[in-house]
């Protein structure tokens, strides 16, 4: 199995004028902060799901995937996280990039153009080929899930 190269690139295209290019919020930071490629306010309300537009695509190289997560601060302060848990961006999609958010809180959240949104993160994806077998190696845990461990 070969390892995979540190990526030098990720190149990245606007498609919407208002676009704004990632950003990482530190030199620390795991991922980009993506934001919202609006025209005009967007009022998501409690219980809502919507696609909020980035207005980039992206050309993530095989062998890995884009993970679009919600932003911690926003989603603790504010109830607005991802409506799916995460997004998968597969290396091979060139379109836009859309953040499926949901305001789990209960008020209406205001999300402005501009506003960070999410993050994108880039990470190793390894695809196995698949093995089909009668059966697979029993473990001491075998089969039990669902808080089987513990609370």
């Amino acid at each position: 199995m070969s390892q995979l190269s540190p990526i030098p690139t990720l190149p990245v295209v606007k498609l919407r004028e208002n676009a704004l290019l990632p950003k990482q919020a530190t030199p620390g930071s795991a991922g980009f902060d993506l934001c919202a490629a609006l025209d005009a306010p967007l009022v998501l309300l409690p219980g809502e799901r919507r696609l909020i537009p980035t207005g980039l695509a992206a050309a993530i190289p095989a062998g890995y995937v884009g993970i679009l997560a919600a932003r911690s601060g926003l989603s603790a302060k504010k109830g607005i996280t991802a409506a799916n848990g995460i997004g998968v961006i597969d290396s091979d999609y060139r379109g836009e990039i859309f953040f499926s958010a949901v305001n789990l809180s209960d008020a209406p959240y205001e999300i402005a153009p501009g506003e960070r949104i999410c993050q994108l993160l880039i990470l190793p994806c390894l695809v196995p080929t698949l093995c089909p077998v009668d059966k697979i190696d029993a473990t001491e845990r075998g089969a039990g899930g669902f808080g089987s461990t513990g609370t």
